[in-house]
């Protein structure tokens, strides 16, 4: 079973920075849904593509090995910044 690194782009660009452990395709992460919601109109929300992306994939790291590697693409890709992220 793969373990994955995954971006998650929004139609605004923003973008969320996750991993899974089970590699389920119709997983999109644990972002804070109200957050999200302030960014788009009733109307945006009708018609809304998001795109994943792997990022990273392993079928051998321990968990706490994909742990850390979010948290550099975290790092990498500034997702925690409110303006990206």
């Amino acid at each position: 079973m793969f373990k994955v690194i995954y971006k998650i782009t929004y139609p605004n660009g923003k973008i969320y920075i996750g991993k899974d452990l089970m590699d389920a395709l119709n997983y999109f992460g644990s972002a804070n849904s109200k957050l999200i919601e302030k960014d788009f109109t009733r109307e945006q929300r009708r018609d809304l593509i998001i795109k994943k992306e792997i990022l990273f994939e392993s079928e051998n790291n321990t968990d706490q090995e994909i742990n850390r590697k979010e948290v550099e693409f975290i790092k990498q890709y500034q997702s925690n910044n409110p303006s990206i992220g």
